[in-house]
């Protein structure tokens, strides 16, 4: 089930709002039976609460749940973050309208966004093409406007018959961790599981692409991303928390793009 939180605050802020404003015309705490009056003061102790609520999450923060593997190894399922509501402008609750531009995107962010083929979804995704750019991916490996991003393999280790590769990533911005997924074909050869292609990226759109590229549904497969889908960077993890009978951990709080000093310094040997 997917519930718009969004929304559904912003009807109770407006509820709140119509009820305050119905007692201050009708004094309705003062005419009418204590049901009423009681209600009235229900709604008039929480609707502060509300407006806060909304405000903060519309314009300065708001909490996301990992739900699934898609951006391993960067973020692993069941992590807690934040994300920044105003690092690509500030937009209207509910209608995502944009009113204030304040920055745009930049190849290597990870953004969440609303998913194209069913808004009501969030998805979290790296950009990885541009406005106006060509993405290439050949033979696993990612093209931007004929440039290949950069790689180096960290690390490889055989899981049943999967072939797990981990690498170093710099798409311009900043170096960040990718996995790769191989396995045999029918004649024993290695190959990547995600089918190559290229996508051209329309003006005011944006092209996705999880961290597990061969286990992530993205751009490659649905389509770029229409700006007016954007709702916000990821700032960091604050929490990791496994269902039910876990405790809470903090191991890897701000994790998100940490790379390890001593692998980066590998790199440019």
């Amino acid at each position: 089930m997917n519930i718009d939180i969004g929304f559904w605050l912003s009807m109770a802020v407006l509820v709140g709002v119509l009820l305050w404003g119905a007692d201050k015309l009708f004094r309705l705490r003062e005419r009418g039976n204590q049901v009423i009056k009681e209600t009235v003061e229900f709604s008039n102790s929480l609707l502060p609460v509300f407006i806060l609520v909304l405000l903060i999450r519309s314009f300065v923060v708001e909490p996301f749940t990992i739900p699934s593997g898609s951006m391993i190894p960067t973020l692993e399922v069941n992590d807690f973050i934040l994300v920044s509501k105003f690092s690509y402008g500030l937009r209207l609750p509910v209608t995502n309208t944009k009113i204030l531009s304040i920055g745009e995107p930049k190849r290597g962010d990870v953004m969440v966004f609303r998913y194209p083929v069913d808004p009501r979804q969030n998805f979290i995704k790296r950009v990885i093409g541009l406005p106006g750019d060509v993405v290439e991916q050949r033979q696993g490996r990612l093209y931007v406007n004929g440039q290949v991003v950069e790689q180096h393999l960290i690390s490889e280790r055989q899981k049943g018959a999967i072939r797990e590769k981990q690498f170093l990533e710099n798409t311009g911005q900043q170096w960040h961790y990718v996995r790769q997924d191989l396995q045999p074909n029918v004649f024993g050869a290695w190959h990547q599981r995600s089918e190559d292609g290229v996508w051209e990226v329309p003006e005011g759109h944006y092209f996705m692409v999880g961290d597990n590229r061969d286990n992530s549904s993205d751009s490659r497969y649905w389509g770029p991303v229409p700006e007016s889908h954007i709702v916000g960077k990821a700032m960091g993890i604050w929490m990791h928390w496994e269902p039910i009978f876990s405790l809470p951990r903090f191991h890897r709080n701000w994790a998100i793009d940490k790379v390890d000093d001593t692998l980066l310094i590998e790199t440019q040997k």
